[in-house]
């Protein structure tokens, strides 16, 4: 079999779609004609798509800090999991916590993350988080 060819083929009948849309019998389905309805995700499949979310994450997080390759790796790794949860949008509206990151003023940053909605929404992820920029360290 020609798996090249095939995979043309299908491309052509089915579609590539970077979205989520319904199909014509009422299945959610993306790609290249994936039933998301009914098939899951392969674990590899998860981890690709997690590889790439986390570097488009930390893509976020270098456009919003100048500063963000001088940081230890723990206050890093709670920018890129803000940008992952938050996105670009509303993550730069985080002004003053940016700023003081920025500033390598984590305690400061860390109040700042702790007054905000955000904070209030997500829950253990954000105290967790908050905890980590003050610190330096997750436990």
């Amino acid at each position: 079999m020609n798996q090249s060819r095939l995979s043309k083929q299908l491309d052509i009948d089915e579609g590539r779609k970077p979205r989520m849309y319904l199909d014509s019998v009422g299945k959610w389905t993306g790609g290249v004609g994936r039933n998301l309805s009914d098939k899951p995700f392969r674990d590899d499949e998860i981890d690709l798509m997690l590889k790439n979310d986390i570097e488009e994450a930390v893509g976020i997080a270098r456009q919003l800090l100048p500063r963000f390759d001088d940081l230890d790796d723990v206050r890093q790794e709670v920018v890129a999991n803000m940008a992952f949860n938050l996105g670009y949008p509303r993550l730069s509206g985080f002004k003053k916590f940016l700023a003081a990151v920025n500033a390598h003023n984590f305690q400061r940053a860390s109040a700042e993350m702790q007054d905000s909605l955000w904070y209030r929404q997500v829950g253990a992820r954000a105290k967790r988080l908050a905890k980590a920029m003050l610190e330096g360290r997750f436990e």
